[in-house]
């Protein structure tokens, strides 16, 4: 195991390049089922990239990965995802509607992953069984089966669920007969696997909206594409710069998509300058000002990027407020800001965050994805040594995070854990 050792105090300077989406290249690294050719460039190299390709090599799929490309080709040989690889990650739920679309079984393991409330899945299950699956939970693992093939559907979701959209749209593209989904997620990514699913020649209006149609294909082709930047990276460069201060120029920068997260910093005092479609620069110029957030499904501000403004907010003048309105159990990076000294009261989903005029190194865990970034964020600005314990967390949605901090002018390391975690 690893952790990274920090000595904060130093500015942020020069240029980085934003990856590819972590959350976008999951979603179509598993459409490549319902095609079983698929060539998907710009995807980030992470853990849950590395997960997903063994659950499909497992499935009897050809991987090959050549830098941030990935080509998958041949056919499903067991329509199944085990546990032993799904605990690891909980989007690996979006290889059931790809399965018992094209294969009309699948066998998928309850999911894992960031332990940040419960996130049931029920909501992907009833939308498959609107389109004719029959669905079973046993042992675990979920088994649906459709021997006559699946069908188009009106489905409502009881929330804009983002895996529960993606899960049901590419279903639905090998359905007979047209679906229509609303109350459909809006996020970036959803749009990116439109497009991607467009690409392999599915029917599909209406993504970026609440309300998705779909008509049914008998088949899907083969199709490259190339995925898109990371936006929550984006925004976490945003909350780096904004914590430690400096001036950084960022690359690959997906602006229209990030624009909550944008006027929240700009309303804080962050200096963020649109360069060109793909480019801002970013600066500090003195103390950012507390200001609230409240998180809420797009284009409100979402949920991955909370705990990285609450890093920032921690050396904020005044009060911010922070309200989590997605996940229940979302605040546990709170607790180990506190240990950096930050004045965080915790009420329920309710965050109330009172600036302070220094943090202080000390040794901290990370409990899940974002909150690991939001501890490296508030780490850069805290006097003398950080030490940031479970980075694997970090490496599940974070391309060379060390790497790119360094390059800034961040003193950041990765070195072995004396620890067991």
């Amino acid at each position: 195991m690893f952790k990274f050792v920090i000595k904060g105090g130093k500015e942020l300077k020069g240029k980085v390049k934003v990856s590819g989406s972590k959350n976008a290249s999951l979603p179509i690294l598993f459409a490549s089922i319902l095609s079983g050719e698929l060539e998907l460039a710009n995807v980030p190299q992470l853990r849950d990239v590395d997960t997903t390709c063994k659950i499909l090599s497992h499935m009897g799929l050809n991987v090959e990965r050549e830098k941030k490309t990935v080509k998958v080709s041949g056919e499903v040989k067991k329509a199944e995802a085990p546990y032993e690889l799904v605990k690891m990650m909980r989007a690996s739920i979006l290889a059931l509607g790809p399965l018992v679309a094209r294969y009309r079984r699948a066998v998928v393991s309850l999911p894992g992953g960031c332990a940040i409330g419960l996130r049931p899945v029920d909501l992907h299950l009833k939308g498959l069984e609107k389109l004719g699956a029959r669905i079973e939970v046993k042992h675990g693992y979920v088994i649906a089966e459709a021997p006559e093939g699946l069908r188009g559907a009106d489905i409502t979701l009881d929330f804009p669920t983002v895996g529960g959209t993606e899960n049901l749209m590419m279903a639905a593209t090998l359905a007979k007969g047209k679906t229509v989904i609303r109350n459909a997620a809006k996020e970036p990514e959803i749009v990116d696997l439109a497009r991607a699913l467009r690409e392999m020649g599915a029917e599909i209006e209406g993504e970026g909206t609440d309300t998705i149609e779909i008509k049914g294909k008998a088949e899907l082709r083969g199709a490259t594409y190339r995925v898109m930047a990371d936006r929550i990276e984006a925004g976490t460069f945003l909350a780096a710069v904004g914590t430690a201060g400096g001036e950084v120029e960022i690359e690959d920068f997906p602006y229209e998509s990030l624009t909550a997260v944008i006027e929240k910093f700009s309303e804080a005092g962050l200096k963020i300058e649109r360069l060109g479609e793909k480019r801002v620069r970013v600066k500090k110029v003195g103390a950012l000002k507390g200001t609230d957030i409240t998180t809420a499904p797009y284009p409100g501000f979402p949920t991955d990027m909370q705990a990285q403004f609450m890093a920032a907010m921690c050396l904020a003048e005044g009060v911010s407020v922070i309200k989590e309105t997605i996940f229940e159990n979302r605040f546990m990076h709170a607790l180990e800001l506190q240990r950096l000294g930050a004045d965080i009261k915790i009420d329920g989903n309710t965050v109330v965050v009172k600036g302070v005029e220094k943090l202080y190194g000390a040794k901290v865990t990370a409990t899940d994805l974002r909150a690991s970034a939001s501890l490296v964020i508030a780490g850069l600005a805290a006097e003398n040594t950080t030490e940031v314990y479970r980075i694997y967390h970090l490496d599940r949605g974070y391309e060379k995070m060390e790497e790119k901090l360094r390059a800034l002018g961040a003193e950041i390391e990765r070195v072995k854990s004396e620890l067991n975690y």
